[in-house]
């Protein structure tokens, strides 16, 4: 009971209640499901409502923003008011397989070093990665290569120093990742998978669907890496070629894909 949960929610009258049962399935549930409304036009609040009812207005608590914000500004806002020694964040899209709070909560109490932690994912019923060893300290290079695990893994300390930006509304969780690491907290990924990301890595709705500008906060997340000294400039030109070069290769794929439905 020593878990909040957030899940940030727009325009996903649809999705909102896969994802809330996947937390109230969990073998080791929640203290709290904090449900944030960012300004959806929408059912969503209606579902939220539905939900608060269904599982006790003492577990499920609902909040609505005036203004829409962003899932990073949405994070940030129950960060602060969650009753937790850990905040797990879902999207409200996807799904934690039942003994991910569990784990992961186990692990951060035996890992204090830890600030945050998350794990690995399914993306939309492809087989899950194959990987062995408990756990992988992510590093520099991992954050600058890639990101190496997706918000509805993050589990972090409440009383963390490092917030979202909310400045971005694209990538934040990259940014999250890279500022954590380059300021010296300790970031664990554990190589399990602990939950389903309901459609590809890439290119099929969503913020991720959008792809260009899905590239332009990976270019300004490296820009401001090079603008608070973290990286050279000769890493980040390379960075940028290497950014780019995975930008063509997703458009490729992703008009593939389209081409062989």
């Amino acid at each position: 009971m020593s878990v909040s949960a957030v899940i940030p929610c727009y325009r996903c009258a649809g999705t909102v209640r896969r994802a809330a049962l996947s937390v109230a399935a969990q073998t080791e549930r929640p203290l709290e499901l904090i449900l944030i409304d960012d300004a959806s036009a929408d059912g969503t609040a209606a579902a939220l409502e539905a939900l608060r009812r269904e599982f006790g207005a003492g577990w499920v608590r609902t909040v609505t923003l005036r203004a829409n914000s962003g899932a990073a500004a949405a994070r940030n806002a129950r960060w602060r008011a969650a009753l937790g020694r850990y905040v797990a964040f879902l999207d409200c899209d996807d799904a934690w397989l039942p003994g991910k709070v569990e784990r992961q909560r186990r692990f951060m109490d035996e890992h204090p070093e830890f600030s945050i932690t998350g794990h690995l994912a399914s993306y939309a019923g492809a087989p899950p990665p194959d990987r062995k060893g408990a756990f992988r300290e992510i590093t520099p290079r991992m954050v600058v290569l890639g990101n190496p695990m997706v918000t509805p893994s993050f589990m972090v300390r409440r009383d963390a120093s490092l917030r979202f930006d909310e400045r971005c509304r694209h990538m934040e969780d990259h940014r999250f990742l890279q500022q954590a690491v380059f300021s010296g907290l300790r970031v664990a990924r554990l190589e399990e998978v602990l939950a389903v990301v309901h459609k590809p890595a890439y290119g099929a709705g969503g913020l991720s669907g959008q792809l260009w500008r899905m590239e332009g906060a990976e270019l300004d997340n490296f820009r401001q890496l090079r603008k608070a000294g973290r990286i050279r400039a000769m890493s980040h030109g390379l960075l940028v070629a290497y950014s780019l070069a995975k930008f063509c290769r997703r458009v490729a794929l992703v008009g593939l894909r389209r081409l062989v439905r």
